[in-house]
């Protein structure tokens, strides 16, 4: 029903052109027709002129006076025949030209071709009809005829034709829209596909990354509460028969921890949820600090070379994360040439434009510090290289990494506001290059870290508040501080906190967990500052949630301990708030 209703303007268009012709070739004929019509009325006129003019020749058979009636309409060069015939048909005078034959006997009647027009008048005198008049005049051919129509016939042929071909033309556009249309939904249809397909594929790429890393996770930790748990078992047993074996079983299960922490650490690193301490810093005199811990770790087999860059502007990052990025690619560049080779760690200052940051998603233009680290091992394929900074993808054999070494390296830069590229070709080696800002600020003095000799310990009156919400690691931080001498109070939530702190003014330091359930740390310190202004407070978290940490950076006004944490960190820590608040 819907093709046969799309078909009617087709239709339409083809009646209207047919219409259009049959009006051209009826306005032809009337033309024709009306010129017959006037050149009959004109011989017609000429016949009964002739016929007034010559009544008194031919009453009186004055065959003179007739030829001298007639003669005049000799002028009219298309007259062909002019004559004069008495009451009974006979010719009494006239002429004929071209081979136009004159006629002896007129009857009344008489058979002209179709280029002839024809007047007969009859010649009356007294009333009474005494002889006729014929006059035969020629018209032009049919042919000069039609050429005076030519125009006219043009225009309505043209006008046919236009909406002949305008109709195809609808017929034509018609088809083309529906081809366009049923094409458009093909491809609409095709774009669905692909777009399934795509998230397929990205669903089953993350589900594969999510996979790689859990399993990864759970490999690694694994392995480490094996040592933990094996170790703690293994002391218990022997703590009283072999304290010694109990001891060194303790140290193992310690050993174990610190390597869990390690990879926590590493995990939020690449998360880039690590929370950093980030601070002016001159590359230049980090790079040549670690010369010594480089060749203590890298071993003989590497030939180190340093390219410190004069006038090398200064960056803004944390220095502990720094190192550990350097020697984490140092590392990996000696396990890349199995242990003998080149190592160059080079620094100098770089412009990024525009081009190389449209090339590179979430990359700024701008100034940064670069330092890179090559080698001339044997370099990496494509596929590794694409791979190169995914969490726990690793080309070394089974207990030779973990994988996340870049992984770690790639999230810290990026956190720091950076950028990371690996530059490397099979048999050419590889060129690792990190980013920073350039840090254009005052600089600030260097703080140097507290001697770890001897612990630092509480001193009188120094009552400190913890509060955290998981009851375990609560028990741990009051057994820790208990070690350190400092007297204790504890709360498992902000609100108790709140109470304990209106209640109590000697408190002389609040250590509190970030994330906890109602008031968090951030808010319970904010609390407690609007009656308690001066009250010291150390932060703790495991994982941080802008609480005290906005993009990856520590507040400046926030003192922090990341977990976990050991007896003597947690001793410096403390130390460093109360005396920098006294």
């Amino acid at each position: 029903m819907i093709e046969r209703w799309q078909r009617i303007p087709q239709a339409a268009a083809g009646i209207l052109a047919v219409l259009l012709l049959a009006l051209g070739v009826l306005v032809v004929t009337q033309a024709d027709s009306d010129y017959r019509r006037e050149q009959n009325q004109l011989v017609q006129t000429r016949a009964r002129i002739l016929a007034g003019s010559a009544s008194a020749a031919v009453d009186f058979r004055d065959i003179e006076a007739a030829r001298e009636a007639v003669t005049p309409f000799g002028i009219d060069p298309l007259s062909r025949v002019v004559a004069l015939y008495d009451e009974r048909g006979g010719l009494l005078a006239g002429f004929s030209r071209q081979g136009t034959p004159l006629p002896q006997s007129f009857t009344g009647r008489s058979r002209t071709g179709g280029d002839m027009a024809q007047g007969v008048a009859p010649i009356v005198r007294d009333g009474k009809r005494i002889g006729t008049v014929l006059v035969l005049r020629q018209t032009e051919p049919f042919s000069r005829r039609l050429s005076r129509y030519t125009l006219l016939t043009l225009l309505a042929v043209m006008a046919a034709t236009i909406v002949l071909i305008f109709g195809l033309g609808q017929a034509a556009l018609k088809r083309a829209n529906d081809e366009l249309q049923r094409k458009n939904a093909e491809l609409l249809e095709q774009m669905a596909q692909r777009e399934r397909a795509e998230n397929d594929l990205r669903q089953a790429q993350k589900m594969e990354s999510i996979g790689q890393l859990t399993g990864g996770i759970a490999h690694d930790f694994n392995n480490m509460l094996a040592i933990v748990i094996g170790s703690l078992d293994i002391a218990e047993r022997r703590f009283a028969t072999n304290p010694d074996r109990a001891r060194q079983a303790i140290g193992h299960a310690l050993e174990g921890a610190e390597r869990a922490a390690s990879l926590t650490k590493r995990l939020l690193a690449f998360a880039r949820r690590s929370p950093l301490q980030p601070q002016p810093l001159d590359s230049n005199q980090l790079v040549a600090n670690m010369s010594e811990l480089l060749r203590r770790t890298l071993g003989e087999g590497i030939a180190i070379e340093t390219v410190l860059a004069g006038g090398l502007w200064r960056t803004h990052a944390d220095p502990g994360q720094l190192e550990n990025a350097v020697l984490n690619l140092c590392v990996n560049a000696r396990d890349a040439m199995d242990g003998h080779g080149h190592l160059t760690i080079e620094t100098l200052n770089a412009h990024l434009d525009d081009a190389y940051a449209g090339q590179h998603e979430g990359v700024a233009a701008g100034q940064y510090v670069a330092i890179i680290i090559s080698d001339n091992g044997p370099g990496m394929p494509r596929d590794v290289l694409e791979r190169a900074f995914e969490p726990f993808f690793t080309t070394k054999g089974v207990g030779k990494g973990t994988g996340l070494g870049l992984a770690q390296v790639y999230g810290f830069v990026r956190q720091s506001g950076g950028h990371a590229k690996i530059y490397s070709e099979p048999g050419q080696g590889t060129a690792v290059k990190l980013y920073l800002p350039r840090y254009v600020g005052t600089a600030e003095a260097a703080v140097a870290p507290p001697s770890a000799a001897e612990l630092p310990r509480a001193r009188p009156g120094e009552l400190v508040l913890v509060v955290e919400d998981e009851e375990q690691v609560r028990r741990m931080s009051l057994d820790a501080l208990d070690e350190l001498g400092y007297p204790v109070l504890q709360a498992a939530n902000g609100e108790e906190a709140i109470e304990i702190i209106r209640a109590r003014d000697d408190i002389r330091l609040l250590f509190t967990d970030v994330v906890m359930p109602g008031l968090n740390g951030r808010e319970l310190a904010d609390q407690a500052r609007t009656f308690r202004p001066d009250l010291p407070v150390l932060f703790t978290t495991g994982y941080t949630r802008n609480a005290v940490v906005h993009n990856g950076v520590v507040d400046s006004d926030v003192f922090f301990i990341p977990k976990p944490f050991t007896v003597e960190q947690l001793a410096l820590k403390l130390r460093a708030v109360l005396d920098r608040r006294a």
